[in-house]
């Protein structure tokens, strides 16, 4: 049976202590005053050189110098005095806007963290089912780490949820404009959408959700272990694994597309995808993947799981790549058919993202996509663990990004940069995450010697 070192332990705490003071950090500062905006924004426009309202008046002043009679001057005056005060309007709710933002940045660095490591371990979940209803030979040696994994679910998912509720309850609808009553009083587009997006609907969909998929986690385990334990001919418990698997994949499919359009697609109200669903399972699938992959050869690296062969790595980082492509496949889809219809209610999101996230949008494909297949398409390399690793790292920070992209556009605008609310998000759920997987692998041992399939998966070789 593993053992949860006291190394790895302090190390996780650590990351969660550090990250939390971090987040902590981040909300104390997000709080700037009206003043301290306007000077900000000031400071920014001396950089650029001039600003609009001066623009403005200089264009109404100059419009008029040729008309040297009193009445031209009164009229001048006066459009001279709406100008300004239009502008006075204008530039408070910049401000104001701007100040928003601002403190949706701390609340949108921890929701996109928690939501990363959460779907890396529905990810898993996911890809386990999917072994025991194909009745998968080579995986069986790998089902403790998935296990472990997804032990994260529960937690994970609540935090997620959480965050959501509180960024509408505790802040200023900070995520979702949706659960803003004043907000959807003038818009008439979510006043359409309010029968299901609603604080109470969207909280009791959520638990139906985190309910199904923790259950068929729950019995899952269950069976496994008391298969273990089970007489070497009785598969009755491997027969209910399988039962259930073929059960809990529907309620997936249905529940995780529900969940991608509450938890990020209504973070833009005005936009949908249909191909968003899977768009968001691609992109949880691979990183789920690559942490399977990532955790099996550090435990192999400690002689924990000696009957893991090179032949799995392999199938491994053949998964990776081929949901690369998958994913890339399905980005490529959203993205050429929303740009070549060009309506305005949906390019709108790709036009922001380009207007003002051109480098992680971009990037994001150079990283989950040419890197992947640059990397992993030599079948050798596969099969090389450092390789692998890198791959990975690579693949999990271009995930993150994607869901970076998916929610930071919506909510703090062009104010986004990768900082410390980031990175103190990051290494927060990254610790809790270290520390619930490792702590759940504890709990039995590494190998499911009672599967019908394990001889099979311990000399899988090709």
């Amino acid at each position: 049976m593993y053992t949860f070192s006291k190394k790895l332990k302090t190390v996780s705490i650590a990351l969660m202590l550090i990250g939390a003071l971090g987040v902590v950090y981040g909300f104390m500062t997000s709080h700037k005053s009206f003043e301290e905006v306007e000077t900000m924004l000031a400071e920014e426009a001396s950089h650029h050189g001039g600003g609009h309202e001066a623009e403005t008046k200089a264009h109404v002043v100059a419009g008029d110098t040729d008309h040297s009679d009193n009445t031209h001057q009164d009229n001048t005056h006066d459009a001279l005095a709406d100008v300004e005060h239009h502008a006075a309007d204008e530039h408070a709710e910049h401000v104001e806007h701007v100040q928003h933002q601002i403190a949706n940045r701390p609340w949108s660095a921890l929701y996109v963290a928690a939501f990363f490591f959460f779907m890396i371990a529905l990810g898993v979940l996911a890809f386990y089912a999917i072994q025991f209803a194909s009745q998968a030979g080579w995986s069986p040696v790998l089902f403790r780490v998935m296990e472990g994994i997804t032990a994260y679910v529960l937690p994970g998912a609540l935090i997620v949820l959480g965050i959501a509720v509180a960024s509408g309850v505790i802040g200023h609808y900070n995520i979702f404009i949706w659960m803003d009553p004043e907000v959807v009083e003038h818009d008439k587009l979510i006043q359409g959408k309010s029968s299901f997006l609603n604080l109470p609907w969207f909280i009791i969909r959520g638990l139906i959700f985190i309910a199904g998929w923790s259950l068929y986690r729950h019995f899952a385990r269950k069976f496994s272990i008391a298969q273990d334990n089970a007489d070497i001919n009785d598969n009755r418990n491997f027969k209910k694994s399988f039962r259930i698997a073929a059960g809990f994949l529907v309620f997936y499919i249905y529940t995780e597309s529900m969940m991608s359009w509450d938890w990020i697609m209504s973070v833009d109200p005005h936009w949908f995808s249909t191909l968003f669903g899977w768009y968001v399972f691609a992109s949880m699938f691979v990183s789920g993947i690559t942490v399977i992959a990532l955790i099996t050869m550090y435990l192999k690296s400690k002689d924990l799981l000696p009957f893991v062969n090179d032949s799995h790595l392999h199938d491994l980082a053949k998964f990776m790549f081929a949901i690369s492509i998958f994913w890339t496949y399905l980005w490529f889809s959203q993205f050429m058919l929303i740009w070549y219809s060009n309506i305005p209610e949906e390019v709108t999101y790709f036009v922001t993202r380009f207007a003002d996230y051109k480098l992680p949008f971009l990037g994001m494909v150079v990283m989950n996509f040419v890197f992947p297949l640059l990397v992993l398409m030599n079948s050798d390399y596969k099969r090389i663990p450092w390789f692998v690793v890198m791959a990975g790292i690579v693949i999990l920070c271009g995930h993150y990004i994607d869901v970076f992209n998916m929610i930071m556009p919506a909510t703090v605008g062009d104010r986004w940069y990768i900082g410390i609310p980031e990175l103190s998000s990051i290494m927060l759920f990254a610790g809790l995450f270290m520390f619930v997987v490792f702590t759940a692998l504890t709990k039995a041992p590494l190998l499911a010697k009672g599967n019908p399939f394990i001889k099979e998966s311990e000399h899988f070789h090709y």
